[in-house]
């Protein structure tokens, strides 16, 4: 009875443990930096993920994928092997990427494929051969013996069609197979090795809860070597799309790990595009039937429904609609709930375009970075922009605290507080919002960190006069660049 209550207690802790971000000394808001180069990122760590407080980064997958003519995004989804070769750079990169970025610390989350196999045919980043019409990938080696049956994916009605069936003609592993798990958990187990602090997990939609429960369970504990604490756990969080009304939900997988909450990028999205209105967030989050904050992972878009696949339509926001993604990014960054991501695109006018380039795909281009800090070469940046850095920067000064003093117009103009540490208004009017608000902060005069930022002590957007009552007039016209202010503990002149 003992040996069993202590397995139990394993088990949960295990679990527990897989919802720990592992974050270091900066906050746990995750920069998706979709097909980066190692080698930039680990710059980008360096001189700007970090010194700004962001926690973490989740990069694209690391492992050999085949090669498709016009190099689209998503070659980079359809796995060869688990050679560490791949248009982002080898093995030498991505281990010197992963010690650079930890050492300011900022943790890496590789994105991991192993739901299915390629579909294409031809040869892959390091230079393998595959023959997926007989599901045979020797530079694994995978044969047909460790894949589903062949049938087609054409009922998200039928729990069994949707995990064992072939999504877009993937050749879809079994991974109740022991060869499958064990090339799986080798795979994994070499990248924590390499120091990295988690995985976002691709497609668990399509993979059977139990299956990935058996193999997170072999996950190894985070590499000490890499600075993290004796018996911490990978960081999970998972891919399971659910706007509902399907036979599989998210909440098949809140006890493995965190789950990518599509619901609140659908939410927030309509909100912001006008669709609902604004005073409708004061509950957001569970209050709109979405999964518990802890076990959400929360985002505006992502690089799937920025494209306009996954469900979401016209609803997503991106970086083509700056004003407004501007506003629901600094939305998500300020209510407390779920563990955030920002995306950090590149510019796309087909949506099957691949990473900026110069010779057709090849080689990636690396980001220029303008004297005013954003970004050119093909790439958008949104992680520069002041209005999410900054941010970012008042998310970590809040943590902790609790939403209070909800205030809104019955319509499109809010605010509320963070505790005695924050406060942050929003406009979607065509009317401008001049109120006078209970910010909750001490008085003084503080710098809005959306208009600008604070230099020393000097703000080089609007300043905002808080009296001893706590109270300030708050000005943001319905012209104005930017729909939202936002003053902190941090930004007090």
């Amino acid at each position: 009875m003992l040996l069993k209550i202590l397995a139990i207690l394993g088990f949960v802790s295990l679990s527990y443990g897989q919802f720990e971000s592992n974050s270091k000394a900066n906050g746990n808001s995750i920069v998706h930096m979709f097909e980066w180069k190692w080698n930039d990122v680990a710059a980008e760590c360096e001189n700007f993920i970090g010194p700004k407080g962001y926690g973490g980064v989740q990069v694209s997958p690391p492992n050999e994928n085949v090669v498709v003519p016009k190099r689209p995004w998503w070659e980079r989804y359809q796995p060869v092997s688990y050679i560490l070769i791949s248009r982002s750079g080898n093995e030498t990169e991505f281990r010197s990427m992963v010690e650079r970025c930890n050492k300011v610390g900022v943790l890496v989350y590789p994105d991991v494929v192993f739901n299915h196999m390629a579909a294409a045919s031809g040869i892959g980043t390091a230079g393998s051969t595959s023959d997926p019409g007989n599901k045979l990938y020797p530079a694994v080696p995978y044969s047909k013996s460790d894949f589903h049956p062949t049938c087609t994916l054409n009922n998200y009605s039928d729990p069994f069609n949707v995990r064992n069936c072939e999504l877009v003609g993937l050749k879809d592993l079994d991974q109740s197979k022991d060869w499958a798990r064990d090339r799986i958990v080798e795979f994994l187990n070499k990248l924590i090795s390499l120091g990295v602090a988690g995985f976002r997990v691709d497609a668990c939609k399509h993979m059977w809860p139990a299956d990935l429960k058996v193999i997170y369970s072999r996950l190894n504990n985070l590499s000490i070597e890499h600075g993290f604490a004796k018996g911490s756990r990978p960081f999970i969080f998972q891919e399971v799309i659910d706007l509902g009304g399907e036979a599989i939900s998210s909440s098949e997988y809140t006890s493995l790990g965190v789950v990518t909450e599509f619901r609140y990028s659908n939410g927030i999205g309509k909100t912001f595009n006008k669709v609902s209105q604004l005073k409708w967030l004061a509950n957001f989050g569970t209050g709109w039937g979405l999964m518990n904050s802890s076990s959400a992972l929360v985002f505006v878009d992502n690089h799937d429904n920025q494209r306009g696949h996954g469900p979401g339509g016209d609803n997503i926001l991106t970086y083509k609609k700056p004003k407004q993604y501007k506003m629901a990014t600094a939305f998500m960054l300020a209510y407390p709930y779920g563990n955030s991501r920002i995306m950090s695109s590149f510019a796309f006018s087909d949506t099957d375009q691949g990473p900026p380039s110069n010779d057709g795909g090849k080689t990636i281009l690396s980001p220029i970075i303008k004297e005013d800090g954003s970004c050119d070469n093909g790439w958008v940046c949104e992680h520069r922009w002041r209005q999410i850095y900054n941010m970012i920067g008042f998310k970590n000064t809040v943590k902790g605290t609790v939403l209070k003093n909800w205030w809104d117009n019955g319509a499109d103009q809010i605010s509320f507080c963070r505790g005695n540490k924050g406060f942050i208004a929003f406009n979607q009017e065509d009317s401008d919002l001049n109120q006078t608000l209970n910010t909750c902060l001490p008085a003084g005069s503080y710098c809005d960190v959306i208009s600008g930022s604070k230099v020393g002590n000097v703000c080089s957007g609007k300043s905002i006069l808080v009296d001893k009552d706590g109270k300030a007039n708050i000005f943001i016209g319905s012209k104005e660049e930017d729909g939202v202010l936002a003053i902190h503990a941090g930004s007090k002149l």
